[in-house]
């Protein structure tokens, strides 16, 4: 079965309004950074504090937008929208440190447009990437653990025909779609459930592109799933 991303009517029952950006690139060198800027992420975790100026960290417009998207479903304690983690991060002066060239750039773009993107080895997901919502006992291996957890029913997660892929939309990635300095196909959806955040949503696109051009000579192709076009094959 050949690849491609699709969104479960379960998801749109809960976000009718959300648009999800996914994007594919193929054939990539995840090992050269010598024309990404040294100080990337110093610069996006300084532009993140914009975000999150008010106190508490909650009383900021786009941490309110994702507390009350993940009041509507199921979640592990203490689960957080993955973007709010970064700029926490950000807030508190730890900042956000580098892994390595790719999963640099897009942590560069999420914390500048303050939107969570899932970035994924294509290479290691079997058949289509699905958005979904779980029945519970779905089996999740996440990065940097040892043992695997069990979805909770009613929980959003993203798994492919194999497993579950991410846990409470893109709060945390399972260690076999890791995107490491060998990975040489890639995925990553950004998704916006804000639709006054469309103008931000379509910036923040664009700028994962040209930043994933720029700096290491990877085009990538984009696609934009809705209510009304919840399914795409990959070309």
């Amino acid at each position: 079965m050949g690849h491609g991303f699709k969104v479960d009517s379960s998801f749109w029952e809960l976000f009718g309004d959300t648009e999800i950006a996914v994007l594919t690139a193929y054939d990539i060198n995840n090992q050269d950074d010598s024309k990404v800027p040294a100080d990337l992420l110093n610069k996006a975790n300084e532009k993140a504090v914009q975000w999150v100026s008010q106190d508490p960290i909650s009383d900021n417009p786009v941490i309110q937008d994702w507390r009350q998207a993940f009041r509507k479903f199921k979640t592990k304690k203490g689960a957080r929208c993955a973007v709010e983690n970064l700029l926490k991060r950000a807030k508190q002066g730890k900042g956000v440190g580098k892994i390595n060239p790719v999963v640099d750039i897009y942590n560069s773009v999420s914390l500048e447009w303050a939107f969570p993107i899932g970035g994924e080895d294509l290479d290691q997901i079997k058949g289509k990437v699905e958005l979904t919502v779980s029945n519970g006992g779905e089996k999740f291996f996440p990065i940097g653990e040892d043992e695997y957890e069990d979805t909770l029913s009613g929980e959003v997660i993203y798994r492919d025909d194999q497993a579950v892929l991410s846990r409470c939309m893109a709060w945390r990635d399972s260690a076999r779609v890791e995107v490491t300095a060998t990975t040489k196909n890639l995925i990553f959806y950004m998704e916006n459930i804000n639709p006054k955040r469309h103008a931000d949503h379509q910036q923040a696109i664009q700028l994962l592109q040209k930043r994933l051009h720029d700096y290491l000579d990877i085009d990538t192709n984009l696609y934009i799933l809705t209510k009304e076009h919840s399914t795409v094959d990959f070309e």
